[in-house]
């Protein structure tokens, strides 16, 4: 069914005041559709010394974010996992350095921008995989339609996280 404003009543998930492109570190975590267990497994969990072990689609998301990161003036990771059904990140965005003029604020980048980029090119990439047997199939996309991101706001709250 195509997308009709007045069935679908889709609300957005932002902060409607927070401008995501200023100064501040983010706590993003990205799903894949039907939580499909798409980049690996987790060896040993019900052990203390429970390990993450990515498989090739997996290592492939983990290079394509660092992509996605350094394709950003003043953007940057400060850490990240992927997990065999979603991606957990911190996003820091510091422009601070940087001279400021109307036509550079246009082009700022935003939250949604990094992980736009970052959904974009693993789905292209893990397509062709697929097409050449390289990587596990899915259904209908790999990513959900959305992401969740958590503004940290004090020292504290990046402890926590």
């Amino acid at each position: 069914m195509k997308f009709n404003p007045d069935i679908h009543h889709r609300r957005s998930i932002r902060l409607g005041d927070y401008d995501y492109s200023s100064n501040g570190m983010y706590f993003v975590t990205i799903c894949t559709q039907d939580r499909a267990m798409l980049f690996g497994e987790i060896v040993g969990a019900d052990s203390i010394s429970a390990q993450m072990v990515l498989n090739d689609a997996g290592k492939m998301i983990e290079s394509l974010y660092q992509d996605a990161i350094h394709q950003f003036y003043g953007v940057a990771s400060v850490k990240h996992i992927v997990m065999p059904n979603h991606f957990h990140g911190i996003i820091a965005i510091d422009r601070a350095d940087v001279a400021i003029d109307r036509a550079d604020m246009e082009s700022a980048p935003t939250l949604s921008g990094v992980i736009q980029s970052f959904k974009r090119n693993t789905t292209i990439k893990y397509i062709h995989a697929v097409k050449e047997e390289k990587f596990p199939p899915f259904s209908k996309r790999i990513w959900q339609r959305n992401y969740f991101e958590r503004i940290i706001r004090d020292e504290a709250e990046y402890q926590r996280i």
